[in-house]
């Protein structure tokens, strides 16, 4: 038996512009030997964020985790075809799904519209979504186990030397 829907997330999951940019990531991405951007990565973020809300008590409502997680990376195609950040064009691609989306306050929006722009530079300036996706962002790579760890840009001292949730 399936779990229950999360509405508001599968709005942003099913919106017309999220599916063109992550199909347009998926083949951007298809010929890279690690860290793809994916819906496997995008979930695996969503669940480690979740779990750090829960355990530290952040208290922020399960489908505004997942949909800032699953729309962090949204501007990964902006960044590799013009070299806009991408989460300044993420930035922008999320408040425009997010725009259509029914579930979600303007508070909640603006949240995960922030915590997207945040999420790639840790700063204790960021808002406290921004920081849970840039943890949960680093700790679900399993760069122990990566065949192409000797090919990544990331300095060992961001590389998982081991399980880190």
């Amino acid at each position: 038996m399936g779990q229950p829907v999360m509405e508001a997330v599968d709005q942003v999951r099913r919106h017309p512009l999220y599916r063109e940019r992550i199909e347009r990531i998926a083949h951007l991405e298809r010929d890279r030997a690690f860290c793809r951007h994916g819906v496997a990565h995008l979930l695996d973020v969503a669940r480690v964020a979740y779990i750090f809300n829960l355990e530290r008590g952040l208290g922020f409502p399960k489908e505004v985790v997942y949909a800032a997680a699953l729309l962090h990376d949204i501007g990964k195609g902006e960044q590799y075809e013009t070299g806009t950040p991408h989460e300044i064009a993420g930035a922008e691609i999320a408040r425009r799904i997010l725009a259509d989306v029914d579930g979600f306050d303007s508070v909640d929006k603006a949240a995960i519209v922030a915590a997207v722009r945040e999420h790639r530079h840790y700063s204790d300036t960021a808002s406290a979504l921004g920081r849970l996706l840039y943890e949960a962002d680093k700790a679900s790579r399993a760069c122990y186990a990566c065949d192409a760890r000797a090919l990544c840009s990331w300095p060992d001292e961001k590389m998982n030397a081991g399980v880190a949730v």
